[in-house]
């Protein structure tokens, strides 16, 4: 229809031959994110890893430009569209989440899912699950206008500023809270450097997603139209409204399968990355019939 805007194209790396695997990164991140898991899979499929809109190589997110979820769905629909066959899907957080809309957006593009923690915090219930719904509301996130940036208070530096005498990001109470939440006090203080200033560059973005999501009310029963087998993973120590929304949406799905990762948290993909694999591995081994 004339007047609607075409889908941003996503800048992507691709390795290996096979069917195609599409592997979506989580918030804050990029497709860097998975490229140890492509070098494992790549012999058996044709591993795509794009960048989300705002990261990596995908470009910034043009400032001052409001982001909606539609935004980004419609581009991964129009990448899978553009690989001329199904594809099985893999996310991770923000990822999965968006992996899951595009399998209902387009399920004749979708040949199975493998999803870690989906942030589809609309399954959620108001009474049934009330204590994943108080986690998530004294979640960091999920306030991104409090703390220092709302009151005025100056901004905590950012560990290492003291030495380099770089300025404080405008945008660094959130991150500190959103990295701290989904990894544990102490998380943003213990990243990298090199990490911190990447979170910081797509921080806007980030945001962005973050009161997307909050505002997201797709109901359980929506997610009743996936057809694409479904693997859910969550992890054993995450904070309980992503171990809940993981246990919803398995019993949205017809034939989900939902697997506990023990002792691992929201970045079970990434610290527990080997059993990690061996699930999805097991997966897409046992949906890999023809599409």
């Amino acid at each position: 229809m004339s007047g609607e805007k075409a889908p941003r194209p996503l800048a992507f790396d691709e390795a290996g031959a096979g069917p195609a695997l599409v592997m979506l990164h989580s918030g804050g991140m990029s497709s860097r994110q998975w490229r140890r898991a492509a070098e494992r899979l790549a012999p058996s499929y044709r591993v795509l890893l794009p960048d989300l809109l705002g990261y990596g190589a995908s470009g910034a997110w043009p400032e001052g430009e409001r982001f909606e979820l539609a935004d980004e769905i419609a581009a991964v629909e129009a990448f899978l569209r553009g690989l001329g066959a199904p594809a099985h899907l893999v996310g991770h957080s923000y990822g999965a989440f968006i992996a899951l809309q595009a399998a209902l957006a387009a399920p004749e593009l979708v040949r199975s899912l493998a999803l870690y923690e989906p942030v589809a915090f609309g399954v959620l219930d108001r009474w049934a699950d009330a204590a994943a719904l108080e986690s998530l509301a004294r979640g960091p996130d999920a306030a991104p206008g409090e703390g220092a940036e709302a009151t005025g208070a100056p901004p905590r530096p950012p560990a290492g500023a003291e030495a380099t005498g770089a300025p404080p990001s405008p945008h660094e109470g959130f991150l500190r809270r959103f990295v701290d939440y989904w990894s544990g006090p102490g998380a943003w203080d213990a990243l990298r450097p090199g990490t911190r200033d990447d979170f910081r560059r797509v921080a806007p973005k980030l945001r962005d997603e973050v009161r997307a999501l909050l505002e997201d009310r797709t109901p359980p029963g929506a997610y009743a139209a996936v057809r694409a087998p479904t693997l859910l993973l969550s992890g054993e120590l995450s904070p309980p409204d992503a171990r809940e929304v993981a246990a919803r949406l398995a019993g949205a799905i017809p034939g989900a399968r939902h697997e506990v990762l023990p002792a691992a948290g929201h970045m079970g993909p990434l610290t527990h990355h080997d059993t990690f694999l061996a699930l999805l591995e097991a997966h897409l081994r046992a949906a890999s019939g023809p599409p």
